[in-house]
């Protein structure tokens, strides 16, 4: 008769400590006794400037956690200490804040005032002050999307549709100075679309990996999204969830800052848009969700993907930029001929006139945009009015289901650049003031090269 009421005992103390972000079988990790306690993703780098860096780290319960830092020269300091708890999914962003300029630093994570120890290298370089020196230092940044990762209970019957996560080992042993993740960095199914509890905890699945842990710990991560880590699938502004997903967003990504400022702001929708320099390049994060007309929506006249209030900013920023390479991110295809799918021809052709004609207006050079979603990748390039070429780099899918067709026309696609398995991609940046060159390439699971162009 004990039998009963003690399992009945143990299932409720179960439900009362069930709190932290759970953790899915074959995704826990076993570093040491300490990190498995304490530690449920990362450390993740962050932004990355001249006078901060930021840390990113995610807890299995309350904690206190805070980061010490220290230069080559042996000096050390601390972040302030940050409280995890489960309505922030017991994140922390920790500001390196007395960090200076060109310098490397190794960090710890220190959860309750002990140091965390991980397998790997925890370092950083602060980007360095160049203007009136010298030349920009040369750099490399990887590129990906579609990030699937399988929980056999959630996904749809079948084979499961994410693999390869060694790609990302992959991708860190090239050592990239930052790293970009162009939308549909994780999959939300079904259970996940209408709760908090459900955003946090597919975010947290995903961000768990053991694969991705090394090259989140030594790159800096920047991010955009597309429909999967927005919502359902095709979703739009008319998304319920739409402040969720901001919400849960800003709590596992550490961009500079997120959203349009208030004075920018129409209908009430700030979304996630950013911008940040890396070095002597300037990148553009675009949100091509909060803005976007819906899809089946009947009455088709000015319809939008990215919005007028965002054009704006982006066109006004562009103007702005003296960057000799100015790389907008988008989660979906640009110059994708082919009016087909969520390629910007065929949600919001006019739209996508305007833009190319107001960068074409301005005479504004070296736009490659960045794209993603299409679970295939091709570089395509397209010559303006005025002589200037733009660029579309697409890279997808990092681990998610291979899709596209070599039969899909795109008379904008570099012949060569088709690629249809699990892939990443790098942009070298090199070269001397005024002769710098970009070089893109797409990169398989094992790190092997599929194509590299010279821009």
């Amino acid at each position: 008769m004990m039998r009963p009421l003690l399992l009945l005992a143990l299932s409720l103390l179960l439900c009362t400590c069930g709190s932290a972000p759970e953790k899915t079988s074959g995704q826990v990790f076993r570093y040491g006794d300490d990190v498995s306690q304490l530690i449920q993703s990362g450390p993740m780098l962050g932004y990355n400037e001249q006078r901060e860096a930021m840390i990113w780290v995610q807890t299995q319960r309350p904690a206190q956690v805070k980061v010490a830092y220290t230069n080559d020269a042996g000096e050390r300091r601390e972040t302030a200490t940050v409280s995890t708890n489960s309505e922030s999914a017991y994140t922390a962003k920790l500001v390196a804040n007395a960090v200076e300029p060109g310098e490397h630093y190794t960090y710890e994570v220190i959860v309750n005032g002990k140091a965390m120890t991980f397998p790997y290298p925890t370092e950083f370089t602060t980007q360095p002050t160049w203007r009136w020196r010298g030349d920009a230092p040369d750099f490399t940044v990887a590129l990906g999307s579609c990030t699937y990762v399988n929980e056999a209970k959630y996904d749809r019957p079948g084979t499961g549709y994410g693999d390869n996560y060694k790609i990302f080992k992959a991708i860190n042993e090239k050592q990239p100075d930052a790293m970009i993740w162009l939308g549909d960095n994780t999959y939300l199914r079904e259970p996940d679309w209408y709760t908090r509890t459900g955003y946090q905890r597919r975010y947290t699945h995903t961000r768990s990996l053991p694969e991705m842990q090394a090259l989140l710990a030594r790159t800096h991560h920047y991010a955009t999204w597309d429909d999967h880590d927005y919502g359902p699938n095709n979703s739009d502004r008319s998304w319920v969830n739409r402040e969720l997903a901001k919400e849960t967003f800003d709590l596992f990504w550490a961009n500079p800052s997120s959203g349009l400022k208030e004075n920018e702001i129409r209908n009430g929708t700030r979304g996630i848009t950013t911008q940040f320099r890396y070095n002597d390049v300037d990148f553009f994060l675009l949100d091509n969700r909060s803005f976007r007309t819906p899809n089946d929506q009947v009455r088709g006249d000015n319809r939008t993907l990215l919005g007028q209030t965002q054009l704006d900013w982006l066109i006004d920023n562009l103007v702005f930029s003296d960057a000799p390479w100015k790389m907008v991110c988008v989660g979906g295809q640009v110059l994708n001929s082919f009016a087909g799918h969520e390629n910007y021809v065929n949600l919001a052709p006019e739209e996508l006139r305007y833009l190319l004609a107001r960068i074409t207006e301005e005479n504004i050079e070296g736009v490659v945009f960045l794209t993603g979603d299409r679970h295939h990748s091709e570089l395509s390039e397209l010559k303006l009015a005025n002589g200037a070429t733009v660029y579309d780099v697409t890279i997808s899918p990092l681990t998610a289901g291979i899709a596209g067709s070599q039969d899909e026309v795109n008379r904008n696609r570099v012949e060569g650049t088709h690629v249809l398995k699990n892939n990443f991609g790098l942009l070298k940046f090199s070269g001397p003031a005024g002769a710098r060159r970009l070089t893109v390439g797409a990169y398989d699971v094992l790190g092997e090269v599929i194509w590299e162009k010279t821009l």
